[in-house]
């Protein structure tokens, strides 16, 4: 298999899951890549990869995170995968200093663990099955919020929003150790 679906494919199957829950979902995935061609495109309407980053600052301390301007929640950067992305970690990684404004991200290469999650992207609905990252940002980094932002700000990593969720949690819970 090549192309950005082969390398989903491999990165999925060598990836060690932190869970059983996260074992389970990765089969999902791979049951999705293995049944749709066309998994990686948002064009897919029984559902799409996208590959997202939790951006620490330079110490690890505090996490960016975008207000979304489109549901107006507090999220990690990520979305899409695009036909110029060689790699899940590139597409991630691209997303990650496309939204934060940020050039020198450092991404760590292999995810941290993974989320599915209903979206409106296709009418009915569909699933997006994220592959979460991590980077740090380089010492002094100035964000720079784009045109999918309503705001930018950094967060500690002990107090998230109170309307962050679960998914997004577990992400910077998992991100900090590394």
């Amino acid at each position: 298999m090549t192309g950005l679906h082969g390398d989903a494919v491999r990165v999925l199957t060598g990836w060690t899951a932190p869970s059983d829950s996260q074992n389970l979902l990765r089969a999902e995935f791979l049951c999705h890549l293995a049944a749709h061609g066309d998994g990686m495109w948002r064009e897919c309407a029984a559902g799409h990869l996208t590959a997202s980053t939790a951006v620490l600052d330079a110490t690890g301390t505090r996490v960016l995170l975008t207000l979304h301007s489109k549901i107006k929640a507090w999220l990690q950067l990520g979305g899409h995968c695009e036909p110029a992305d060689r790699t899940l970690a590139q597409a991630a990684l691209r997303e990650a200093t496309e939204e934060s404004g940020i050039e020198g991200l450092r991404l760590l290469p292999d995810p941290v663990q993974i989320d599915r999650h209903r979206v409106g992207c296709h009418p009915g609905g569909s699933w997006h099955l994220d592959v979460q990252y991590v980077a740090y940002a380089p010492a002094g980094a100035r964000e720079l919020v784009s045109d999918e932002s309503d705001e930018l700000r950094w967060f500690p990593v002990g107090a998230l929003p109170e309307t962050a969720d679960d998914a997004l949690r577990r992400l910077v819970a998992r991100a900090v150790p590394r």
